[in-house]
């Protein structure tokens, strides 16, 4: 984010929403506009698919090593999917809100919902497509799944939609506007930023005498 006067903590950011909704493109998008805007790469235990890199796409681990880091509590969140488990390393995220980096990652809905246990000051953001049908569409179009695990996913779906309410913000991904997604996500980050709670007296003092 732009360097200003109200530089202030790392915030915390995690968009989720069902597969197929947009998830990845969007968050590589708001990326490239904010480039001080850091990305949680989350660990997997599954293979890498076409196209995926080490340390950028997930950190490919082993299910030895992914269990060892969870017994050390290492991950802010895990959750096992169709035999493969997932988590959300914790010291990359910790560190670099401390230095004051804005963080923004993307977990299934379940593993938003835990991330919000363990930073209950996070902003959670869902997103949907403006047509459910879109979702059938998009996990068809990646090729890299079967139909029943589409079919499950879209179930699982249904699921997610419901606990849409335990989010703080709804951003809809239009087919047809893909930037206008970007710009609402933006929007967010951007308004989070400035919440005066944000900010503690001596900065506000710092202001005024300055």
């Amino acid at each position: 984010m732009k360097e200003n006067a109200l530089r202030g903590p790392g915030l915390l950011f995690v968009v989720s929403g069902p597969s197929g909704a947009g998830k990845d493109t969007l968050v590589d998008a708001l990326r490239a506009r904010m480039p001080r805007l850091r990305y949680s790469v989350s660990a997997t235990t599954r293979p890498p698919r076409p196209g995926e890199i080490e340390g950028l796409s997930y950190y490919f681990l082993t299910p030895q090593s992914f269990q060892e880091i969870e017994a050390q509590g290492g991950f802010l969140e895990t959750k096992t999917y169709n035999g493969n488990l997932y988590g959300t390393p914790r010291s990359y995220v910790e560190q670099n809100l401390i230095e004051g980096y804005d963080v923004i990652m993307k977990p299934d809905v379940d593993g938003a919902l835990a991330v919000q246990r363990a930073f209950p000051q996070a902003a959670l953001i869902f997103l949907l497509p403006d047509k459910f049908s879109y979702l059938q569409e998009r996990l068809t179009a990646r090729r890299t799944e079967s139909n029943e695990e589409i079919a499950a996913r879209l179930a699982i779906a249904h699921e997610e939609i419901a606990q849409a309410r335990a989010f703080d913000y709804l951003v809809i991904n239009e087919q047809s506007n893909f930037p206008g997604a970007v710009d609402d996500l933006e929007a967010i980050l951007r308004a989070e930023r400035h919440r005066i709670h944000r900010y503690d007296d001596s900065t506000l003092k710092r202001l005024e005498h300055s």
